[in-house]
């Protein structure tokens, strides 16, 4: 028979009363504290959850933060607005994975949005900066600011960002796309299709998720060419100029741009270039096109980011990992004609 439940709001006191135990024991079970099962007996721990259950009761969760020394509040902070916005599609399943994983880790979410935007910039730290609201950060954006992440390493703070980061003082914590290795299996398929000449188009440089495409690209062939973006038909007329038969875009959007300018010039695609995509669209591309490239693994990167800020939080160390992006067939890449 299930003990007397109290009209008024059950209280850690009334269940060790009623588990005949002290209100120390209680707070240990309800805690999952690591010495838990060394100072209670199994049959003691057992009898103190079947009144829990039997009771319905529900820990104060302020109380048990407190507890613990932890607000169980991981913070999320975009460099860049991602909700709406022209960039929203792109991290939208980076968000989606963040919140799966925050949700099974039994935390809350807090979206720093104080941080005010000066010359196109914004930064983590701010005259009113509320990160120790969070027991830790996840850092979303394409260019993350060097400063703010020597200061984070500096001060022990437990944040993780989402794609590759360059040390800064310190280990970066991250979790990011393995783009050297995706880049690299997409240059092999191309040139075993007979394609000689294969070219770069994108900047190459800058953000770390640039500078790794371009690595997997020049270590991929003998002779690297790398072009500029630009306006669609200049594009086009840098890549009919220098002869290639495969491009390879570092911006979704720009292989979109360049295929429609060389299909009204009577260029097809792939028929007489090959045109591959590195990577999922990071602003509007509206397009009927398959194209052949690769699929960045966005929302488990947001999954794993929050895994492992968890762990950080619980007193692990930094993890720096490499995820592997999935291979799309698509429609653009065909052998070459002979």
């Amino acid at each position: 028979m299930p003990p007397p439940v109290p009209s008024r709001r059950l209280t850690q006191r009334d269940i060790a009363r009623l588990a005949g135990v002290s209100q120390t024991t209680v707070s240990l079970v309800l805690n999952n504290r690591a010495d838990a099962e060394s100072r209670i007996p199994a049959e003691t721990r057992d009898r103190v959850l079947r009144v829990i259950q039997e009771t319905g009761y529900v820990a104060d969760p302020a109380a048990r933060r407190l507890a613990a020394g932890r607000n169980r509040i991981l913070g999320v902070f975009t460099y860049e607005p991602v909700f709406p916005s022209a960039t929203g599609d792109f991290f939208h399943p980076f968000l989606i994975g963040i919140e799966e994983c925050a949700e099974q880790r039994g935390c809350d979410l807090l979206l720093f949005t104080s941080a005010p935007t000066v010359d196109g910039r914004k930064r983590v730290y701010h005259q009113d900066h509320r990160l120790r609201l969070a027991d830790g950060c996840v850092l979303l954006g394409r260019e993350l600011d060097r400063e703010d992440l020597a200061r984070l390493v500096a001060e022990d703070y437990p944040f993780v960002s989402v794609g590759r980061r360059d040390d800064a003082g310190g280990t970066v914590p991250y979790v990011g796309a393995d783009y050297p290795a995706a880049v690299g299996e997409l240059v092999a398929r191309t040139r075993a299709m007979g394609h000689e000449r294969v070219a770069y188009l994108g900047h190459g440089r800058g953000p770390e998720s640039y500078v790794d495409r371009y690595r997997g690209y020049a270590e991929s062939v003998p002779e690297p060419l790398r072009l500029d973006p630009g306006e669609p038909a200049e594009m086009a007329e840098r890549v009919l100029a220098v002869g290639v038969t495969a491009v390879l875009a570092e911006e979704y959007a720009d292989g979109v741009a360049l295929t429609d300018v060389l299909g009204r010039r009577g260029v097809s695609v792939p028929g007489d270039l090959s045109v591959l995509t590195l990577g999922d669209p990071t602003r509007p591309a509206p397009t009927d096109v398959d194209f052949t490239g690769f699929r960045i693994p966005r929302r488990e990167m947001g999954r794993q980011a929050v895994e492992d800020l968890t762990e950080l939080v619980e007193g692990g160390s930094p993890v720096q990992r490499l995820l592997p992006c999935e291979y799309t067939e698509g429609a653009t890449l065909a052998p070459v004609r002979r």
